[in-house]
């Protein structure tokens, strides 16, 4: 493993927050809220552009290097919160894409189901995160 898989990375944060005694602080509460708070950094960036603005914000290396940023705090706060209570934050993305498959079936053109579901099951037709 390299220190870019998610392991040598959780490892990596791990080194950074104990060469710091920052452990004491990590909890799943104070990550969690930390992980909040970048994300809604993250936001923060696009709060006030219209999407024609958003889809080009990569294109201004000043905007670029503040939206990667803030990526990589939220992905550090996620990868160490997922450490903290030893979920694994792959396998957890593959079983939720695994139920949002069976859950959210594909569409037919003309708003027909091609499998599962009732048409007009508008209880199921919601975002992939609920």
């Amino acid at each position: 493993m390299t220190d870019n898989d998610v392991t040598g990375l959780q490892r990596r944060l791990a080194e950074f927050a104990a060469a710091r005694d920052w452990q004491p602080y990590h909890t799943p509460k104070n990550l969690a809220a930390a992980l909040s708070v970048e994300a809604a950094e993250l936001l923060e960036i696009f709060q006030w552009l219209t999407p024609e603005q958003a889809e080009r914000v990569m294109d201004d290396p000043e905007s670029a290097h503040r939206v990667a940023d803030e990526v990589a705090d939220v992905l550090a706060y996620l990868l160490q919160f997922c450490e903290v209570l030893g979920v694994d934050p792959l396998a957890a993305l593959a079983a939720k894409i695994d139920r949002n498959e069976v859950r959210f079936p594909v569409r037919r053109r003309g708003g027909g189901r091609e499998e599962g579901g009732e048409e007009g099951d508008s209880s199921r037709d919601r975002h992939s995160s609920e």
